[in-house]
């Protein structure tokens, strides 16, 4: 198991609350990179659910497992010279990709693994020495980098000296905490994990990757293998919540995430009130369908109830005061001494 995926988790525990939410499969596009960063590249307007094609393109853009490092401009290596002990020494990668030698001056040995670069390195020595060997050991990677940028905490190249992973890179660049303002008050809501991303790799070619999705869904991809000078762009999230009104301990906004259910709301707003009674009727006005619903508790909390129903952002949700909870405050307005017989024959008269 990659030691990245171990981020997983604590993404989960605090952004996603995944238990509630059955697993999906992941979308995935691969779009051209733009010229202009941090611009995120276009999506088209559907987006298909993964299929194995589509899985196929994903693991194609990653790097295989047991692929070679190769080196770059500023590694530091060592060269080892067996029997030749007055060629051995300790070189850096310029940013030409050279490195100078002994007698026989530059070599090129960026983007070469370690065999080719020895290979090369004996090869320009051979008019020099017959029957050299040489083993080159990296002591510094300095080249194996990748770039986060968009929305996280310290946008900026990342140094890794092993193969570089996406939750890894995120992980480190930063995830900032949303925060949303209800009653006056600003709550911080936990670290938010990036709903999508998009990786850039050189200048024509970019995958966008829906990442909650493949965390949610357990899919491996969510940590996948990036090459060295990878760009990361996470972009920043939609403002998108729900407004809970009435009988409840904690109205106000309420941030609305993928896997967020009308019964996992109403919980984080503390429903139901006092007032509300035992099976309070709630009441859901959907601006963006211009539709307006009436949703029994008793029933939103039964096996299937959840099915019945599906948030959009910008919806609002109103728990009104129970029948009972307001013949109750009347009479007690009227009569302090009113008994539960005169309560209950008003409350079975409404």
């Amino acid at each position: 198991m990659r030691s990245g995926f171990h981020f997983t988790c604590a993404a989960l525990a605090f952004g996603l609350g995944a238990a509630s939410l059955a697993a999906q499969s992941p979308a995935v596009e691969q779009v051209p990179a733009s010229s202009t960063l941090p611009a995120a590249a276009p999506k088209s307007p559907a987006e298909p659910a993964l299929t194995v094609r589509d899985q196929k393109v994903l693991e194609s853009f990653e790097p295989a497992a047991n692929a070679e490092y190769t080196l770059g401009a500023g590694d530091e290596i060592s060269l080892d010279f067996p029997g030749r002990p007055e060629l051995d020494g300790k070189t850096a990668v310029g940013p030409d990709g050279m490195i100078t030698l002994k007698l026989a001056g530059a070599v090129r040995v960026a983007d070469l693994t370690r065999d080719a670069a020895g290979k090369a390195i004996v090869d320009t020595l051979s008019k020099y020495y017959n029957n050299l060997t040489v083993t080159v050991s990296i002591d510094k990677y300095s080249a194996n980098k990748v770039r986060v940028i968009g929305y996280v905490q310290h946008p900026g190249e990342i140094l890794f000296e092993d193969t570089p992973t996406l939750l890894d890179a995120i992980g480190r660049a930063g995830l900032i905490s949303p925060t949303v303002v209800a009653n006056g008050a600003t709550t911080n809501v936990g670290p938010g994990v990036p709903e999508t991303c998009t990786i850039y790799r050189g200048n024509d070619t970019a995958v966008q990757v829906e990442l909650r999705k493949l965390l949610v869904s357990g899919n491996t991809l969510a940590d996948m293998r990036l090459r060295r000078n990878d760009i990361v762009y996470v972009p920043q999230p939609k403002e998108r919540f729900v407004s809970v009104l009435g009988e409840v301990a904690r109205g106000g906004n309420i941030p609305l995430a993928p896997e967020s259910t009308l019964t996992s709301i109403l919980a984080e707003a503390g429903c139901c009130g006092e007032g509300g009674g035992f099976n309070p009727k709630i009441h859901v006005i959907q601006p963006s369908t211009n539709k307006t619903y009436d949703i029994q508790y008793n029933k939103l909390m039964s096996l299937n109830g959840q099915e019945e129903f599906t948030l959009h952002s910008g919806d609002i949700i109103i728990i009104p005061k129970s029948g009972m909870y307001k013949a109750t405050y009347m009479l007690q307005r009227i009569s302090p001494i009113a008994t539960m017989v005169s309560i209950a024959a008003l409350t079975g008269a409404l």
